[in-house]
């Protein structure tokens, strides 16, 4: 098993970055849309205590993993992408790891200023970042959603696009990041 990147293939330590905050930001989403239709009461402060812990694991894991990156460069694009391929490709991920940074600190934000504790998993409960605001809390709200759906399409863009590029343009992009593709992740 390589845990390091290599010039054709994630190593195990991205891939498993990768496909641990897939879980959770779907994790998230469910726990979203579950809260949504939950009335007030215990039931509901029980989701919202778990979105909040995923969201602060989706939050350090995203720190740990732009560390590993910087460390690690990534295997680049294949050589027959055309350049505003390679660029949007750029574009996308710059996006997704904002998305992966701001949401979770838009909702930490907002639970400060409307005063809610953060704890993760009750094991740890994390310093208000702001003093208690109603204005805050208002713009941390509204913008948490609009957030999140970017994110819900940009995530949609990058699944549309490794696809594309497994079976319209027959290359390894996608399976450079599959773990139990055990091929070095030349093109084909």
């Amino acid at each position: 098993m390589q845990l390091r990147n290599s010039e054709t293939k994630y190593g195990a330590i991205a891939q498993l970055f990768h496909w641990v905050i897939v879980v959770l930001v779907v994790t998230q989403f469910v726990l979203a849309q579950r809260a949504d239709s939950l009335p007030r009461g215990l039931a509901l402060l029980q989701t919202l205590a778990l979105h909040k812990s995923v969201g602060i694991t989706i939050f350090a894991l995203a720190l740990l993993r732009l560390l590993w990156r910087w460390m690690n460069p990534v295997p680049p694009m294949p050589s027959s992408s055309p350049r505003w391929q390679q660029i949007a490709s750029r574009i996308s991920h710059i996006a997704l790891y904002a998305l992966l940074l701001l949401m979770p600190l838009f909702g930490w934000l907002m639970s400060s200023a409307r005063n809610f504790p953060v704890s993760w998993f009750g094991i740890a409960t994390l310093p208000d970042l702001i003093a208690p605001s109603e204005k805050a809390y208002e713009f941390f709200h509204e913008g948490h959603e609009p957030l999140a759906k970017v994110l819900f399409v940009l995530a949609l863009v990058h699944i549309a696009a490794a696809l594309k590029h497994h079976f319209i343009d027959r290359d390894d992009v996608l399976l450079r990041m599959l773990p139990w593709n055990r091929k070095g992740g030349a093109e084909h």
